[in-house]
């Protein structure tokens, strides 16, 4: 008898001992898989990308500012002055009330604060001033966040502290959750058993028995199958988590985990995301009425969502707040006022990065430095140069142009090979880019115009062939000057695979002309003349020196602009000139901080000089000259007002359209045309130009800045017809020369005499 229940028992202990052994394995198992998380980076959190912070200034014209513009795209709504919460503003006559929001920017954190701008008469801001009456300098309205680098499973997360989450949040959330978080130790035992018999009575699943803590693990670690296997590893999970960690810590966690609804093709995860997606506010300034629907949308995101079923979502709101009521805290007249308060949900900004081109670019510059995997997960914010409302005019006007050119001409719609544009808008004195442009529509092309393509820039390289014919030379041969005369007269130039010769656009001729007229009216002859005179080898040598970085060969057809470059490059070069001879390095962004605030990079402006200013200088107006009488003058017919200087661009065929304009401030370079290079059969002053024109409309820039003349200059009256100094007895208009270049000989016959220094007195006084 003792021998059989040996038999039986020492096989059994056995086994038991095994099971338990494997136990203790399975169990450390689990323990080792929660804690590599745990212990580690909790989220994967994508990189937020943000435009550059808009100030606000005493003098700023708000509504050549499009104030209001920005406030909308930064999704502030009108709000009341006894209550103004952060993300809200009062538009009066002479004053505008703010409620600017909490940022953390790399020089240090925000707080949210209410502002007052005062008015003059003339709509421009008087005075600055706290919600203490106190005079401030300036303030910034926050960034635009433009997009995020995400991993491939799409999250938005704004990670929350548990000690800036409200009280009243975290009891709300608890009382519909898990009213005894602080009771059990993972798993609720009541709570199993008192939702067993509300399903058994109801004959269906109408109550779960999960404890918050099980959310989140099976959240974290598990998937959403209803398998024993998979209940028994989120129970064994959840006790091992509430072992090794505190409450305040997996409270942390599901706070920043728990899916709050979708954006687009986007989840919206964590209480941080849903409050500024739902309020556009952050956590710690969300009202009682805002609390409880947050809470309450837990159950069920899309099912309660605000914006898809407002009446649910209210009912819902008020079945947490009675809830708040009855355990006390919340008294009977804030109950009746969170009741009865609009749901405040912010209309929803459409999930449209303005400027996806760039982002793409920028993508390309911030791999190189951090790699994909750190962008898509490591929760970094990058600040770039992009202007949001650039991009946005920009993208518009790019787009609307088009359409304008398909309308007037019908035989530029083609559905095969689309009409396509690109802009870039740069910041020429520290090569920011202010917006980008890569083509027409970016769910159609992902191409990039602006930066992967590169085509003939026919006239648009004219000013290169101008600043390498004008800068000093000592070559007593190689003296050139605005008032230089060149032949506009036939041309054959032999070469080894054929004759080239140049044309200009009207097939006409001209005789002699200056060279001032010969870029302004952009004629092709006489700039042809004019690049074999000064030679290729330096044309090459000086668009290289301005940024050119695309293959070029000397040969005499390069000055009419024979070879292939990207709009990046010609924005560059162009921004050679803008700045007085300096080169910029070009920059997609700024700073790039982490997610603990530290700085990881800083952009330094840097440039270097190429040329002199003098002698730039000459090619500025020489290139404001074509926009006031030139190829360029359809922008000041538009009505663009202002110190403005700018080329216009057409190739062989007309397969290409450029425009390129600038400010003292601002340069803006438009390329249209066809992928397949098709004609246009329209030049770029009707292509191009007035898309820049339509840019220069509707952003705000200064007109009253100035083109500052260096030192180093002179004007004098020149006698058109010759390109000698005017005189008593021949006309003459003011030209600008370097000092030392001014011709000596008069066109009336003799360089010194008293009446011809008299004349020319005169007309500098004039």
């Amino acid at each position: 008898m003792r021998v059989k229940a040996a038999k039986i028992i020492v096989p059994a202990v056995v086994i038991a001992l095994i099971l338990a052994a494997w136990a203790i394995v399975w169990v450390r198992a689990q323990d080792t898989f929660v804690e590599a998380r745990f212990q580690g980076r909790l989220f994967s959190i994508p990189s937020a990308v943000y435009s550059v912070p808009f100030e606000l200034y005493p003098g700023l014209d708000v509504a050549a500012a499009a104030l209001q513009t920005r406030l909308s795209r930064l999704n502030y709504h009108p709000g009341e002055v006894e209550s103004l919460s952060p993300g809200e503003y009062v538009w009066q006559e002479q004053e505008i009330q703010l409620g600017l929001r909490a940022f953390r920017y790399p020089q240090g954190q925000t707080g949210s604060r209410h502002v007052v701008l005062s008015l003059n008469p003339a709509g421009r801001v008087a005075s600055i001033r706290d919600g203490e009456g106190r005079s401030l300098d300036s303030v910034m309205l926050e960034p635009e966040r433009v997009g995020a680098f995400h991993d491939q499973d799409r999250q938005d997360r704004r990670i929350i502290s548990i000690e800036n989450v409200p009280e009243l949040l975290i009891t709300a959330v608890l009382a519909v959750e898990d009213r005894r978080f602080y009771d059990h130790s993972g798993i609720d035992f009541r709570r199993i058993a008192g939702a067993f018999l509300a399903n058994l009575r109801a004959g269906r699943v109408v109550q779960g028995g999960s404890t918050l803590t099980q959310q989140l693990v099976k959240n974290f670690y598990l998937t959403s199958e209803r398998t024993f296997v998979r209940k028994l590893r989120e129970a064994v999970m959840s006790l091992l988590l509430e072992w090794r960690h505190s409450k305040p810590e997996i409270l942390e966690a599901y706070l920043n985990e728990v899916y709050m609804g979708q954006r687009t093709a986007v989840a919206i995860h964590g209480m941080g995301e849903a409050a500024r997606y739902y309020f556009a506010k952050e956590i710690s300034d969300l009202s009682l009425g805002e609390i409880g629907l947050l809470a309450g949308m837990i159950k069920g995101p899309n099912l309660y969502s605000p914006k898809l079923h407002p009446e649910r979502a209210i009912t819902r709101r008020n079945l947490v707040l009675k809830l708040l009521h009855d355990e006390g805290w919340v008294s009977d007249e804030l109950l009746a006022e969170a009741s009865n308060e609009k749901l405040g949900v912010r209309a929803f900004l459409p999930d449209d990065n303005p400027a996806p081109y760039f982002f793409d670019f920028l993508r390309g510059d911030l791999v190189a430095e951090y790699g994909e995997e750190i962008l898509a997960s490591e929760g970094l914010s990058v600040f770039t140069t992009l202007d949001a409302h650039a991009q946005v005019i920009a993208r518009d006007a790019v787009r609307n142009g088009l359409a304008r050119l398909e309308a007037d001409f019908p035989k530029l719609k083609r559905e095969s090979s689309p009409l396509q544009g690109a802009m870039i808008v740069l910041a020429p004195r520290t090569g920011e880019i202010l917006a980008m442009v890569g083509g027409r529509r970016y769910g159609q092309s992902q191409f990039n115009r602006a930066v992967q393509m590169r085509r003939q820039p026919g006239s648009i390289f004219k000013p290169v062939v101008a600043l390498a014919a004008l800068a000093r030379s000592d070559d007593p041969n190689r003296r050139f000057t605005l008032a230089t005369i060149l032949q506009d007269e036939p041309l054959l130039v032999p070469g080894p695979t054929g004759d080239w010769v140049p044309t200009n656009y009207d097939d006409e001729f001209r005789g002699s002309v200056r060279l001032r007229d010969a870029i302004e009216l952009s004629l092709n002859v006489p700039v042809a003349r004019l690049g074999i005179a000064v030679g290729p080898e330096k044309i090459v040598a000086t668009a290289r020196r301005m940024g050119f970085v695309s293959p070029l060969r000397p040969l005499p057809s390069l000055a009419l602009g024979s070879f292939e470059v990207a709009l990046l490059e010609v924005a560059r070069a162009y921004a050679v000139i803008a700045t007085g001879g300096t080169v910029p390095l070009v920059r997609s962004y700024q700073e790039v901080m982490d997610d603990a605030g530290n700085v990881l990079e800083q952009k330094q402006i840097a440039f270097k000089r190429a040329f002199a200013p003098e002698e730039v200088f000459l090619v500025t107006s020489l290139l404001q000259g074509v926009v006031d009488r030139g190829t360029g003058r359809g922008l000041r017919d538009r009505g663009v007002t202002g110190p403005i200087a700018g080329k216009t661009g057409t190739t062989n065929g007309f397969r290409d359209a450029w425009f390129v304009a600038f400010t003292p401030q601002l340069l803006v370079a438009v390329w249209v045309g066809f992928d397949d290079e098709g004609s246009l059969g329209v030049p770029g002053s009707v292509a191009a130009l007035p898309i820049v024109a339509d840019f220069l409309h509707k952003y705000h820039v200064d007109t009253s800045a100035v083109f500052v003349q260096p030192s180093g200059l002179e004007w004098v009256a020149i006698d058109a017809a010759t390109g000698l100094r005017g005189g008593a007895g021949c006309r003459g208009e003011l030209e600008i020369f370097l000092e030392g270049t001014v011709p000596v000989e008069s066109c009336s016959g003799s360089p010194t005499r008293p009446l011809d220094r008299l004349f020319d007195w005169l007309m500098r006084g004039t």
